[in-house]
Parts: structure tokens; sequence; C-alpha cells
């Protein structure tokens, strides 16, 4: 389960341990955990996706 709120500035989601990024996992974007679910913060000047090398 995945729940997107778009906002100014960025993207909330809400998500279950299964659903997380890497990124999310390794917690280089703010993230918090409220009980079985997690509450992410993508900022807009953040892209979803990591840079090529």
């Amino acid at each position: 389960m995945t729940l997107r709120i778009r906002l100014p500035g960025g993207t909330l989601k809400i998500k279950t341990r299964d659903k997380l990024r890497r990124r999310e996992q390794k917690r280089e974007v703010p993230v918090w955990q409220v009980g079985n679910y997690f509450i992410i913060w993508w900022p807009s000047s953040m892209s979803g996706r990591s840079p090529k090398r």
C-alpha cells in the first residue's frame, strides 16, 4: 500500500516496510516510522532516480 500526497515543495508518501525504496531504507530522504507504516518526504529538489555514473 502506498499513499501519495502532492504538496508544494515535494511529495508526502505513506508506505509499509516491504514497499520502501533503497534510498528510503538508507534514510537518504526524511523517513518517520509510525507503527507498521513509514511516512516519507520526497522534496521536489530530489529526483526519484539516482544519478547515472
